[in-house]
C-alpha cells in the first residue's frame, strides 16, 4: 500500500455544506484512497457509485424531499465515479444547500465531463483536487530518497502507475500497462463524446509519444493521421482533460523573435508513453533517453508543485535562432528556468534570455541533482 499525499488533505478538505471534487486518471487510485479515508472514518457515511442506478435515480430525481429521506442522517456522502450521474451538479448542490451540516465527496475520472456538470450549479461550494499515478514526493516520503534513486531507471521505463510499482515482473508490467492502454486510455473519450475511431487516438498519440519535448505541428499531425487541424485541435484537447497528456505553450514577454504559437506535449506517465510505442527496452538500449528524462521531470515537478500548492504557470522557451530552455516555471511574478540533461552537461544560459530576464533563475537538472526539484 502506497502512501499518497492527498489522504491528509482530503480530510481537511471535507467541510460542512461543501463538496470537494477529486478528479484524476483511471486505475489511479481513487477508489483505494477514499477505502483507506473510510477505513479511519467514525461517524455514519454513504458510498455511492455512479455506475449503480439507485444511486443514480436518487441523485437524478432533483428532488429535496427524495434527497432528504435517503441522505438525512449521515455525516459524510461520497460518490465514486460521479460523472456517471446526469445533472449531478444540481443534485450535489440540493444535498449541500439543505441537508445541515453534510459533507460530500464526488470523485471522477473523467476531468471535462465531471466539470461541466458541477461548474456552474457549485459555483462557490466546491473544492477541486487532483490524485496522479505516485509522485516521486509520496516514495521519498514513504521510503526515503535513496528508494527513489534506485527507482530511477524502472520509473522512467515503466511509469508510476500504483499496479506497477507494486508488480515486480517486467513482463507482467508490460502486460498491464498494455490493458491500461488499450481498455482504460480512450474510455472517457469514447464514452462521453461519442467518437468512434479509436485508431486515429491511437495514431496521433504514437506521433506525440516521438515528439516529446519538441514543438508540435497540429497541421503536420493531422496529414499524417488523416484528420483536419480542427479534429487534431479537439482529440489533443479531449486527451488532456483525460489525464493522459499535459500541453505546454511557449514563453513570450519581450522579444518578437520568441516561439509562442506552438505546443509541446508530454504524457502524464512514462510507462503509458512507452507503452503507446511498445518500447520497455533498459536504458542502456535506448536512442531516446532525453524524451523519457525530459516527461519524467516535468511530469514530476507538475505533481509536486500541485500537491503542495505551491501552483506555477508552466511553459518551454525558444527563439527563432534556436536558442531554447526546457521549462520555464512562472510563480508570483518570478521567473525560473530549467533545462534538463540526464547525464552532466557544460551549458550556459542562452544569451538572449539572461539579457531580457536578468532577474530570472536557471538551473541544469540532471540525474546528479534531480531528487530536490521533484521533490
Amino acid at each position: 500500500m502506497y502512501y499518497r499525499y492527498l489522504k491528509n488533505k482530503i480530510e481537511s478538505s471535507l467541510q460542512p455544506g461543501k463538496v470537494l471534487i477529486l478528479y484524476g486518471p483511471r486505475q489511479v487510485g481513487k477508489t483505494f484512497l477514499i477505502n483507506t479515508i473510510l477505513a479511519d472514518f467514525a461517524r455514519p457515511y454513504f458510498l455511492g457509485f455512479g455506475e449503480d442506478k439507485a444511486t443514480r435515480d436518487v441523485l437524478e430525481s432533483e428532488s429535496i424531499t427524495t434527497l432528504r429521506s435517503y441522505f438525512s442522517g449521515y455525516d459524510l456522502i461520497i460518490i465514486d465515479e460521479a460523472q456517471k450521474v446526469e445533472n449531478i451538479g444540481a443534485g450535489l448542490k440540493l444535498l449541500v444547500d439543505h441537508i445541515p451540516d453534510i459533507k460530500v465527496l464526488a470523485t471522477g475520472s473523467s476531468s471535462f465531463d465531471l466539470a461541466n456538470k458541477t461548474g456552474e450549479p457549485l459555483t462557490g461550494r466546491k473544492k477541486t483536487l487532483t490524485l496522479y499515478p505516485i509522485s516521486a514526493l509520496e516514495l521519498k516520503q514513504q521510503f526515503g530518497p535513496m528508494e527513489v534513486g534506485q527507482l530511477l531507471e524502472e520509473l522512467l521505463i515503466f511509469g508510476s502507475y500504483p499496479e506497477t510499482l507494486g508488480i515486480k515482473n517486467n513482463n507482467e508490467r508490460v502486460s498491464y500497462l498494455n490493458e491500461l492502454r488499450d481498455s482504460y486510455l480512450y474510455k472517457d473519450i469514447l464514452e462521453l463524446e461519442n467518437l468512434r475511431n479509436s485508431r486515429k487516438l491511437s495514431d496521433l498519440l504514437t506521433l506525440l509519444a516521438f515528439q516529446v519535448g519538441k514543438e508540435v505541428s497540429l497541421s503536420e499531425l493531422g496529414s499524417q493521421v488523416e484528420l483536419s487541424k480542427q479534429t487534431v485541435e479537439r482529440y489533443l484537447d479531449l486527451l488532456e482533460k483525460a489525464f493522459v497528456i499535459k500541453n505546454v505553450r511557449g514563453f513570450s514577454r519581450n522579444l518578437r523573435k520568441e516561439v509562442t504559437k506552438t505546443s509541446r506535449y508530454y504524457f502524464f506517465d512514462n510507462g503509458v508513453r512507452n507503452s503507446v510505442i511498445n518500447n520497455f527496452n533498459p536504458l542502456s538500449l535506448r536512442n531516446d533517453i532525453g524524451m523519457l528524462w525530459e516527461n519524467f521531470l516535468f511530469i514530476e515537478r507538475m505533481k509536486k508543485q500541485d500537491y503542495v500548492e505551491q501552483y506555477s504557470n508552466y511553459y518551454f522557451w525558444r527563439t527563432y535562432d534556436k536558442q531554447e530552455i526546457d521549462l520555464i516555471e512562472e510563480q508570483g511574478g518570478q521567473l525560473s528556468g530549467f533545462e534538463f540533461s540526464y547525464k552532466k552537461a557544460k551549458r550556459t544560459i542562452p544569451r538572449d534570455w539572461k539579457n531580457s530576464y536578468p532577474n530570472a533563475t536557471y538551473d541544469i537538472i540532471t540525474k546528479d541533482n534531480f531528487l530536490p526539484f521533484i521533490t
